[in-house]
């Protein structure tokens, strides 16, 4: 089981690389965001593979808060910035989809 300080450890680090994780995808900088989102997967990984976390009380438990918090809100923000660009590849994939599917059904003539 861990103990507070080592959950909080934790958090905090998950804290800091979501805050990277927004700055990266605030700059386009895919690869970054990439390698950033696979150093996150790692500590929440930690998290689960101990098992049950000791409660927090009192200070402890109000920076747990403020840690979940800044960690939802700096996911809410990554989301919000990496949409456009998936909305764009969603539109691209869907678009040759269906010139696929009309080459297919109208092939050119090349006796022209």
């Amino acid at each position: 089981m861990m103990n507070g300080e080592q959950v909080l450890s934790i958090y905090e680090s998950v804290s800091a690389i979501t805050g990277q994780m927004l700055l990266a995808a605030q700059r386009q900088d895919w690869g970054q965001l990439e390698s950033l989102g696979s150093q996150y997967s790692q500590q929440i990984g930690s998290l689960k593979s101990h098992g049950p976390m000791a409660p927090v009380q009192g200070d402890q438990r109000e920076h747990k808060v403020r840690l979940l918090r800044k960690i939802l809100q700096d996911d809410r923000l990554i989301r919000d910035a990496t949409q456009p660009g998936l909305k764009n590849l969603q539109a691209l994939i869907h678009g040759t989809t269906k010139q696929r599917k009309l080459t297919r059904h109208y092939p050119a003539d090349d006796s022209a």
